[in-house]
């Protein structure tokens, strides 16, 4: 592993961690930034494997939470419907993502495609964020088991990469009558088994093809996952409740359009 290669995944890395939990769609901000970068990973592992940083950084935030829902499972009934919830919010992507699995990395991991989604998904934001929604739920434990199916359904949206799981989910959500911030929170607690399932699947797959400098970049991208997604999580959720989403929105927006720039005109490294 050469020094450059481990910049190369420590930026990757911190990009991942930033932008993982943002409505703003982190594969798409690796795969545009590997390309320029000229970061290959073999099977498109570390785009998938280093997402583990953020999962372990989003744990460590709300353990108390899952904790306490976890004690709390036995005797009472509002607790077992949301993890029910978050189940059956999960086993869309889980189901669609197992069958697709080599469509999406084959045809869909595709810089030019990452940036169309990536304006589409602003646009979509936009647009939400001037409808006159009514919330009808501020508080995730309360989301009924068709909500939470109907979420996970919009979360499907974003194996296409640069459309944003944590944008589709949130927009899902927020159309089903969620407040902003509960509709992102509920967001953080479905990535929790949707990015574990897609690890372990792309660990399952690809495992044979990994030699140990493929595992060092990984490690590296993971540790600084971990790090930038820690910073971020709180921080996102506040500005949510006081500003909404047309930041991200118009962030998408203007680094799709700078991507599209990018790959007509910049050569690759």
């Amino acid at each position: 592993m050469s020094t450059i290669e481990a910049i190369k995944a420590l930026i990757l890395g911190v990009v991942e961690g930033f932008t993982e939990f943002l409505p703003v769609s982190s594969t798409g901000h690796l795969l545009l930034i590997g390309h320029f970068l000229g970061f290959e990973s073999k099977g498109k592992t570390f785009e998938v494997l280093v997402q583990l940083g953020a999962i372990l950084a989003i744990l460590i935030v709300y353990f108390k939470k899952l904790w306490s829902i976890l004690l709390a499972l036995p005797s009472d009934p509002r607790a077992r419907s949301f993890v029910i919830g978050i189940l059956i919010a999960f086993l869309p992507a889980a189901i669609i993502g197992a069958l697709l699995h080599n469509f999406i990395k084959d045809v869909l991991f595709n810089p030019m495609i990452v940036c169309t989604t990536l304006i589409a998904g602003g646009l979509v934001l936009l647009a939400v964020e001037d409808m006159p929604l009514k919330s009808k739920f501020t508080d995730v434990m309360d989301f009924p088991p068709m909500m939470c199916l109907k979420i996970g359904l919009f979360q499907c949206l974003a194996m296409v990469p640069g459309v944003s799981r944590s944008g589709a989910t949130i927009v899902g959500s927020m159309l089903m009558g969620a407040e902003k911030r509960a509709a992102a929170e509920f967001s953080f607690f479905l990535a929790m088994p949707t990015m574990a399932g897609a690890f372990a699947y792309d660990l399952f797959k690809n495992y044979k093809i990994l030699e140990f400098n493929d595992v060092a970049l990984i490690v590296i991208g993971f540790v600084a996952a971990f790090i930038s997604a820690l910073v971020v999580v709180r921080g996102f959720l506040n500005y949510v409740s006081r500003h909404g989403f047309k930041l991200f929105a118009w962030w998408r927006i203007i680094v799709g359009i700078l991507g599209w720039i990018g790959l007509y005109f910049v050569p690759v490294r």
